[in-house]
């Protein structure tokens, strides 16, 4: 009962993303106007704005004038909500579900803006940075402190060390190739996620997301000659698999066992 409760709120919030992602990079509230059609401008109706099931029933298009809807309106609502199902079964009603959850619904946001345009919105990466130092204060358990100077240092630490070695890994790549390497978002998105995880698992972020990214980019450059790719879903990526698997990994390199 309780994980399809998630479910359905992860969905909710999902919708909610939809609109940050849509509206954040034109530099709109996404709070007024209301939900509406971004063909007709014409409201949408609450029977219409059911997360998931009324792209389904409506068949990908607009009921007020047939306009195809986005696909990715459908996945980041089935994304989020699943999230939010996999976070809830692994943490439960514990400040790590609710600061994670905070934390990936952001990356969420940054990942679809970051694929459209190449940038992401200040709002999502200063923004969570700002929450991430707030939340290590109130609940310094999220980084496995017990209390809240500690909580709040790690919290910092994992900011500086985040943006800091994003920055280093620019300036380097920026000396070799002669041409910018990594934009000022993946400084500051990287600085957000170390503000909610902390140092440890912040830099275990930084060496997962190239394994990513470099699949990715190979796969670009040999199909379509793409030389620039957006980091920020690599590292997003990176940041979830170092929440599940970052403390594993680190036993095993360190000390040979889980």
């Amino acid at each position: 009962m309780y994980n399809i409760a998630a479910f359905v709120f992860g969905s909710i919030v999902g919708s909610f993303l939809n609109v940050c992602i849509y509206r954040l990079p034109k530099g709109r509230s996404v709070i007024v106007p209301g939900s509406h059609c971004p063909n007709c401008t014409a409201p949408i109706h609450w029977y219409d704005n059911i997360p998931i099931l009324s792209y389904i029933f409506l068949g990908g298009k607009a009921r007020c004038c047939k306009a195809k809807i986005s696909f990715r309106y459908f996945i980041v609502e089935v994304l989020t909500a699943l999230v939010f199902l996999i976070f809830f079964s692994a943490f439960g009603l514990t400040p790590k579900f609710f600061a994670y959850i905070a934390m990936v619904s952001g990356l969420i946001v940054a990942t679809f803006v970051d694929f459209e345009i190449q940038e992401i919105p200040d709002e999502v990466s200063i923004g969570g940075l700002v929450v991430g130092l707030i939340l290590s204060i109130a609940f310094p358990s999220i980084l496995n402190e017990t209390t809240r100077l500690n909580g709040f240092l790690n919290s910092i630490l994992g900011a500086f060390v985040g943006g800091g070695m994003i920055y280093a890994m620019g300036m380097l790549g920026e000396f070799a190739f002669k041409k910018e390497a990594m934009g000022g978002g993946d400084v500051k998105l990287l600085a957000m996620i170390g503000a909610f995880i902390g140092w440890k698992l912040t830099i275990m972020t930084f060496f997962l997301a190239p394994v990513f990214g470099s699949v990715v980019g190979i796969i670009l450059k040999i199909r379509h000659g793409k030389d620039v790719i957006p980091y920020g879903p690599y590292l997003s990526l990176g940041a979830v698999c170092a929440i599940f698997f970052g403390e594993r990994i680190i036993n095993l390199l360190f000390y040979g066992m889980y």
